[in-house]
């Protein structure tokens, strides 16, 4: 047992190694681009399915209350898998369509559609970013190598955090970290 703890720890800090390498240009474009996002008068919206909703939750209270500094409300919105509208939509058979129809509803052009999808499969997900291509919003996909789902989906104007694993529990670990971070640098962007 204490091998296989050693070798969770191995794996995690493996991970974070590579992203280390590779990553501060993105999510530095990231970042960039929530911010620009913002001060354009324009929203954050937010999707993410299964466990990733977690931190699709995350990032929206980050923007909503704060992530270190105390600070006035960015405008931000999660797109919601709730009891009733999630119950509904399973009754009628378009799960597949829940996130998409309330981006619809609230997304406008200018406006920045962030998705959390860990193996890039999620019906659901991909059908809202397809939407928000449809609206005219740029996508920032939080995904990972086992993604292959959002290619020729995501064009130039885009950006993806792909994280360098195929394990689930990395990706969504990656996931959270990458979430922390740009929390951070979007208040030292604003004000620093």
């Amino acid at each position: 047992m204490l091998e296989k703890i050693q070798a969770q720890f191995n794996e995690s800090i493996q991970t974070q190694i590579q992203m280390a390498n590779e990553m501060p240009p993105i999510l530095n474009e990231c970042a960039q681009r929530i911010v620009q996002c913002l001060l354009s008068d324009n929203k954050i919206i937010v999707c993410g399915h299964g466990r990733s909703y977690i931190n699709a939750q995350l990032l929206v209270s980050y923007l909503l209350h704060r992530y270190q500094l105390a600070r006035p409300s960015f405008a931000a919105q999660l797109l919601h898998f709730d009891g009733v509208l999630a119950g509904v939509m399973v009754e009628e058979n378009e799960l597949a369509h829940l996130y998409s129809k309330q981006l619809q509803a609230i997304g406008k052009e200018g406006d920045l559609f962030i998705t959390f999808s860990p193996s890039g499969n999620e019906q659901a997900v991909l059908n809202a970013s397809h939407a928000a291509k449809n609206i005219g919003m740029n996508i920032l996909a939080f995904s990972s190598s086992r993604n292959d789902h959002t290619k020729g989906l995501l064009d130039d104007h885009d950006l993806e955090i792909i994280i360098p694993s195929h394990n689930e529990a990395r990706i969504l670990e990656s996931h959270q970290f990458c979430v922390n971070l740009l929390g951070e640098l979007i208040d030292s962007l604003l004000f620093s």
